[in-house]
């Protein structure tokens, strides 16, 4: 098995590589590049979905992006501890109707020796906001790595 980079045990330095990474990842959209930072057996819970293995973890996100449209992601390291890290996060996307939504949520991330999460544990509530007070766009931009965001 191929390793993962940045290994646990995290630093804070290699904590905030894993969590940019990740959010790099989830801005492609692309389900497929997600899934391989999880194990073959990951476990989920995202919100009230229990999602188990690569496989299911393809099919939540292909069908999680067909519903959640320009879809762009902020993350942001809360704590860590040797193989465990916790995040919060924030994110837009409009639905089919138009309305854009901002999400906030906290997550929980679990990594095995080779780097690859083993377990994702998500608590996420939705808003809805104007199109003019978006904030997300896009691939976060060099210039904002490591910054934080408002809570609201």
């Amino acid at each position: 098995m191929a390793d993962r980079p940045p290994l646990p045990p995290f630093t804070r330095h290699t904590a905030e590589q894993k969590v940019q990474a990740a959010e790099d990842a989830w801005n492609t959209r692309d389900p497929h590049k997600v899934a391989l930072a999880y194990s073959e057996d990951s476990v989920w819970r995202n919100r009230d979905t229990f999602i188990n293995g690569r496989d299911e973890i393809v099919e939540f996100l292909s069908a999680k992006w067909r519903r959640e449209l320009d879809y762009a992601l902020r993350k942001d390291l809360w704590a860590f501890d040797g193989n465990r890290i916790a995040v919060r996060f924030q994110y837009e996307s409009r639905d089919a109707d138009g309305q854009w939504w901002r999400s906030y949520g906290n997550e929980l991330w679990e990594f095995d020796e080779h780097g690859l999460m083993t377990r994702r544990e998500a608590s996420i509530n939705d808003v809805p906001i104007e199109e003019q007070d978006r904030r997300v766009f896009r691939s976060r931009p060099d210039a904002e790595r490591g910054r934080s965001f408002p809570v609201q």
